[in-house]
């Protein structure tokens, strides 16, 4: 009951998004990758694992949709047969602020969370996670409630190639995601640092 509250209350603040600000986690990416060799993509879906526990598909759609619009105005066409996945992570618990990251295989995938660690991720992260973070810290703030994360991946090589999060503030409240537009803005502020340059015809007129 408490994370599907929290869920909600999720839900609320992102579409409520005029009034609740969102801020830039980290973005980061890795292995050197070069996204704009990248011409397709694809969203992970729940055929791909599950949801997030107390996400709705209406959620899930608005999220995708709102990631769907950055690629294509990035030049991207999206392909089901796609090397880039896009994965889609939600932070549904507050767990750790900042710790030293732990080996490479230290997160054996067992059921939907990491050893207890999040964001719990619809693709699961222990695939490609190895390769990744070694030797490095954890962001401050990844693993906190009401976090969007997003993470690019090459699926054929399971290489991490770019990966950002989003926080938003949480509000009381009890409603489901109805609309695009606060979804839309945290989507936004996600690729914000985003390698890859809209194309000219999206770009804010000076």
């Amino acid at each position: 009951m408490k994370k599907l509250l929290f869920l909600s209350s999720l839900v609320l603040a992102l579409a409520l998004g005029s009034c609740s600000p969102f801020s830039l986690v980290n973005s980061e990416t890795y292995n050197d990758a070069d996204l704009a060799s990248y011409k397709t993509f694809h969203i992970v879906s729940p055929a791909d694992g599950q949801l997030p526990p107390g996400m709705q598909m209406v959620t899930y759609y608005n999220i995708a949709a709102a990631i769907r619009e950055q690629m294509i105005m990035r030049g991207y066409t999206e392909d089901p047969t796609s090397p880039l996945l896009v994965n889609i992570g939600l932070t549904v618990h507050k767990e750790i602020d900042t710790e030293p990251a732990l080996p490479p295989g230290y997160f054996p995938y067992s059921g939907p969370y990491y050893n207890g660690y999040y964001p719990y991720f619809m693709y699961p992260r222990a695939a490609y996670w190895d390769s990744y973070y070694a030797n490095a810290r954890v962001i401050t703030g990844i693993y906190k409630e009401g976090v969007l994360t997003m993470d690019m991946v090459n699926i054929r090589e399971k290489l991490p190639l770019f990966s950002a999060s989003v926080a938003t503030i949480l509000e009381n409240g009890n409603a489901q995601f109805r609309d695009l537009s606060g979804i839309a803005e945290a989507v936004k502020t996600l690729f914000s640092r985003f390698p890859v340059p809209l194309e000219p015809q999206y770009r804010p007129q000076k």
